[in-house]
């Protein structure tokens, strides 16, 4: 739940799915990260700059995770957002349904 304006008064408005994740891709997404930096990955998968956090998850449970690269080199972040070791892909994305993207689920919840 969150507080929004409506009319002129605020009300608690629920958002659909808000506690579920949304598979954004069926695949990770690799990215050239460069040392020292720091990364907000989506832990939602409602950002539409993936993996990257762009604020969609306002009104979830969700927030982002902080990563910071010790070394420049290619990571491959996850995208099902059901790794088990976030921010990175894992594999895990190979025993959700072919048509997983796009779809909301609980956190691991297609075992």
């Amino acid at each position: 739940m969150f507080g929004c304006c409506m009319g002129g008064k605020s009300k608690d408005v629920e958002i659909e799915n808000a506690d579920k994740v949304m598979c954004a891709k069926r695949s990770p997404i690799p990215v050239d990260v460069k040392a020292g930096e720091t990364y907000y990955w989506c832990t939602c998968g409602l950002s539409k700059n993936q993996p990257r956090c762009d604020g969609s998850h306002a009104g979830t449970k969700y927030t982002p995770l902080p990563w910071t690269a010790t070394a420049s080199e290619p990571k491959y972040f996850c995208a099902c957002k059901q790794t088990q070791g976030p921010p990175f892909c894992d594999g895990t994305h190979n025993k959700m349904p072919a048509d997983a993207e796009g779809k909301y689920y609980r956190t691991k919840s297609f075992k």
